[in-house]
């Protein structure tokens, strides 16, 4: 049964000719008949070719630029894959796969890596990709000047050169079992390159499924079929165009209304009306999506831990996820490693609403009150402000006066987050363990948002980052996850599904990943229309 659904998912993503099917399926003893009956059956599912697709998107900055380095929400990430490659991607299943290469080969202690690039890959300008464009697409991101949040993640490269064109030898500071997942990160997309090694991200030039026609950041892209694309049975919309709508009503209306096709971030509130119109198919996916409230723990009073756990007991976490998600999620627990993630520390006690316990750490720390400013949008996710409100009637009860201050939605992740030291943020989460803290709780990474810093997490990180051994490598992790828990500038509320909607038009594989929003944020390269 296995490899006869392998075989339909060929089919239907036409990755397999007719032929080919049948010789398969002969080889795996499957009847012609039947081999006859699920091969028309894939061929009706299987993609079409054509159409505009219309995109309705929560996210979009009006400071969003092509440069991969500065992508920092979901609009822009989602039209980068459409627009360039890197040399892995998680698949819509979930897998970590080839990309730009086709495949890769570590030394037996993960210091050096060799990656072998696809032959005859095109970018949009006709160039043939090869070793010196990925080679420097990597520096972009490391070069001593470099603000690009994946930096951290390719600090442990040593050395890189090319070997030939088609291969690209990695030397690493220490062992990376994950260092395939670490360059499929989206910042980390391939662009041409001059014989000077300087990339051009300003064009929007790359491999991807989509050619760019027209940007306005913020407000609306264009972009045209790549009829060259590398990849079978991907790049189905002759057309797409992304919109970015940031209040969710009128978000929703639009795809009622028929003016887009699909739109994610639904209002969780409201869904069940979406879900009554028979035009209308609303999809949920379970990942790494979670909620942080960043304290800058560099700055009072929350550079006193026990108002930061005086904080983190003052949130009633089961409230908000009936309130805010409405159940679509799970509850939070100060660290943010998901259930999906491979090293989830099961086992740590789930931190609950203790106004006893927030009244304690208050006066441990010396006060008998406390007042805060809160900065929330609903830029940051939909429900943001009413989080923020609910947080606050909460904390109220513990002595602690949160001031909830209303920010513009525009320009929100530029000039709030990393900026305002306590915020609503969003995070996509990563893949593993050691992306998600090499960006986000690392020592010296552009997006440590709460300004954490501890030395024993930092050397465990490296440790782990290097540890071949399973058991030792999940003991680290754990510990990394209960330092964050119990000293940690981050409030981690809440873990939530990924809740989109789309015309009954749409259509995709049965199984969508749930790394980012929409497909992995590959909707616009993975869907069509039916």
């Amino acid at each position: 049964m296995k490899h006869i659904n392998e075989l339909t998912h060929l089919a239907n993503n036409s990755r397999i000719n007719r032929r080919d099917f049948m010789a398969k399926a002969s080889a795996l003893g499957i009847t012609a008949a039947m081999a006859t009956t699920v091969w028309n059956s894939s061929a009706k599912a299987a993609p079409k070719k054509g159409g505009k697709m219309r995109f309705g998107s929560g996210h979009g900055n009006t400071t969003d630029t092509l440069d991969p380095a500065t992508y920092n929400n979901g609009s822009i990430i989602h039209q980068g894959y459409g627009m360039r490659n890197h040399l892995s991607e998680v698949d819509n299943d979930g897998t970590l796969v080839p990309e730009l290469a086709s495949g890769w080969e570590a030394s037996d202690d993960a210091t050096e890596w060799v990656f072998t690039l696809r032959k005859g890959v095109e970018f949009h300008n006709g160039k043939t990709m090869d070793a010196n464009d990925v080679i420097s697409s990597l520096n972009h991101h490391r070069g001593k000047d470099s603000k690009s949040a994946a930096k951290p993640l390719l600090a442990p490269i040593t050395d890189l050169r090319a070997d030939g064109k088609d291969k690209i030898v990695f030397k690493l500071s220490g062992g990376s079992a994950d260092f395939p997942y670490t360059v499929s990160d989206y910042h980390l997309a391939i662009m041409p390159a001059d014989a000077e090694g300087k990339v051009d991200w300003r064009s929007g030039i790359g491999t991807g499924a989509y050619i760019k026609q027209k940007f306005e950041p913020g407000v609306r892209a264009t972009y045209k079929r790549n009829p060259n694309y590398f990849k079978a049975g991907r790049g189905h919309f002759d057309e797409v165009e992304f919109l970015t709508i940031t209040d969710v009503v009128a978000r929703t209306n639009a795809l009622a209304t028929g003016e887009i096709d699909a739109m994610n971030r639904c209002d969780l509130k409201t869904v069940h009306l979406l879900k009554r119109n028979k035009k209308i198919r609303v999809d949920e996916v379970t990942g790494t999506l979670h909620y942080t409230i960043p304290m800058h723990m560099d700055v009072a009073p929350f550079d006193n831990n026990d108002v930061r756990l005086a904080l983190k007991y003052s949130l009633d976490r089961e409230a908000l996820l009936q309130i805010i998600l409405k159940g679509h999620g799970v509850v939070g627990n100060d660290h943010p490693i998901s259930t999906a993630n491979r090293y989830h520390a099961a086992d740590l006690p789930q931190r609950k609403y203790d106004l006893d316990k927030a009244k304690f750490h208050l006066k441990k720390a010396g006060l008998s009150s406390l007042s805060v400013d809160l900065s929330a949008a609903d830029a940051a996710f939909v429900g943001a402000v009413d989080a923020a409100v609910l947080y606050k009637e909460q904390a109220a009860k513990a002595g602690i006066n949160i001031n909830v201050v209303r920010e513009p939605a525009d320009g929100y992740w530029s000039n709030v987050w990393l900026k305002k030291p306590w915020c609503m943020v969003y995070w996509g989460g990563r893949p593993t363990e050691d992306m998600m803290f090499s960006q986000s709780l690392a020592a010296g990474a552009d997006w440590n948002e709460s300004h954490f810093q501890h030395k024993h997490f930092n050397e465990l990180l490296v440790q782990a980052r290097a540890e071949l051994d399973e058991a030792k490598r999940r003991a680290m992790y754990i510990e990394m996850q209960t330092i964050v828990n119990m000293e940690g500038a981050t409030v981690v509320p809440l873990f939530a599904n990924y809740v989109f909607a789309m015309s009954t038009k749409v259509h995709h594989d049965p199984k969508m990943a749930g790394n980012w929003d929409m497909d992995g944020d590959k909707a616009m390269e993975r869907w069509w229309f039916g």
